[in-house]
């Protein structure tokens, strides 16, 4: 019964989870047809369905070509990731092996299957996607080799190297997240879907990889902790504590949220970026892949603002806020009052003691000015009173059956790492 607790508190989560089990959600992830294509494509996007499950439904959902060529895009990095992770392959092997790897979509029958990963199948099959690339347009097919080029040599260079400087850990982000959202950006204006300008900014495109890489880092301190890794760069951390561990013991606490505080803070100077970069989109399913993840980034950032349970467990949004995010952002004059809520969500949370204080309300100040909503926000969630109630009542007599369903939408709560 605390589920419904929690719903009951939040009406306009229910309204939406029954949106969108009642099919709402196919207004922002229509179904792909897979039976017109290919063998080798079938194969691809089931180990996109297999090994990401926070894109794989909205990488379905773009347009024409272009799903293609990011779906192809993401299991290159995916494998590439994987040699990344994979904690068996001795370092001799694995630099130059990160360093080559993109010459490898040029060679038919390069594969890898010594891996012990559990996305190890896009290595294994590896032929079977580097196919499926090679079968691409030139022009899609250069940008995948360029990025995973580049991300390679990134990922070997912090292989050995911890993040130290925030300018180093902007380039650490970069290197795992910038370099996707700049060739995602180069694939929209390849397909023509959006205009040249969306790929050639690539300060930009950038800033929307970082803002959702920085998310992550800052959100699963406690689980990178437990598994030995360490993003959080020491430059900041080290003025709150000797060791990154530390912040995670009790008597830390105080300090471990200003350290958390100030993190948050330098993320937050991305947003601007981000509604310019979504400002200039014009298609509707591009729009959608591009602004789903960034609203669930900001909500995801409001719930870790000021909060100890950054250091003791899971912050997550809730899944029918989660879906209430999907449905709604679709258009940029809604972003922008998604953004203007949460950000003022956290400049209330402020204390008034926080190191950080000036930084974190100057920066909102900033996000304010850009995101100021046309209309009234109460517009963003603003439901007629009957269909509230009609909502509550059918959530209190089938909670249960709306708890199982909402479990599709757990992928948009928690994005890849």
């Amino acid at each position: 019964m605390e589920l419904l607790r929690k719903w009951l508190g939040h009406p306009e989560d229910i309204y939406n989870l029954l949106r969108f089990k009642m099919g709402g959600y196919r207004a922002v992830m229509p179904r792909m047809d897979t039976d017109s294509l290919g063998c080798g494509l079938r194969t691809c996007y089931r180990y996109l369905n297999q090994t990401s499950r926070s894109f794989a439904a909205v990488i379905q959902a773009l347009d024409g070509e272009l799903r293609h060529a990011v779906c192809i895009f993401y299991l290159v990095l995916r494998a590439l990731d994987t040699v990344e992770d994979d904690m068996s392959i001795p370092l001799d092997v694995k630099v130059p092996m990160l360093q080559e790897f993109h010459s490898h979509l040029y060679q038919p029958d390069w594969k890898y299957t010594e891996s012990k990963e559990k996305d190890r199948q896009v290595l294994e099959d590896f032929p079977t996607i580097s196919m499926e690339f090679r079968n691409l347009s030139k022009v899609y097919q250069d940008v995948i080799s360029d990025i995973c080029h580049k991300m390679g040599v990134g990922m070997a260079e912090f292989l050995e190297k911890k993040v130290d400087s925030q300018r180093e850990w902007d380039k650490y982000c970069h290197y795992v997240a910038g370099l996707v959202g700049i060739g995602l950006s180069r694939l929209f204006s390849a397909s023509e879907l959006e205009d040249s300008i969306v790929g050639q900014d690539t300060d930009l495109a950038n800033s929307m990889g970082l803002f959702l890489q920085k998310t992550n880092i800052i959100r699963d301190y406690l689980e990178d902790q437990l598994e030995g890794r360490e993003f959080w760069p020491r430059e900041v951390w080290s003025r709150y504590a000797k060791k990154l561990s530390d912040l995670a013991k009790p008597e830390n606490i105080d300090v471990a949220v200003q350290c958390l505080n100030e993190l948050i803070t330098n993320a937050l100077h991305h947003i601007p970026d981000v509604l310019t970069y979504l400002s200039r989109l014009k298609n509707q399913s591009v729009f959608n892949f591009c602004a789903i993840p960034q609203v669930m980034a900001i909500a995801t950032l409001a719930a870790c603002y000021n909060n100890q349970q950054v250091f003791r467990g899971v912050v997550k949004i809730r899944k029918g806020q989660a879906v209430t995010l999907m449905m709604d952002a679709t258009n940029i004059q809604a972003v922008k009052a998604i953004m203007y809520q949460y950000v003022e969500e956290i400049y209330q949370k402020i204390p008034s003691t926080d190191p950080s204080s000036n930084k974190t309300q100057q920066v909102i100040a900033s996000i304010r000015a850009m995101s100021l909503p046309g209309s009234p926000m109460a517009s963003r969630h603003h439901y007629s009173p009957i269909y509230l109630s009609c909502a509550m009542l059918l959530a209190a007599l089938s909670w249960q059956y709306l708890s199982t369903l909402s479990k599709a939408t757990e992928e948009y709560v928690q994005a890849d790492h």
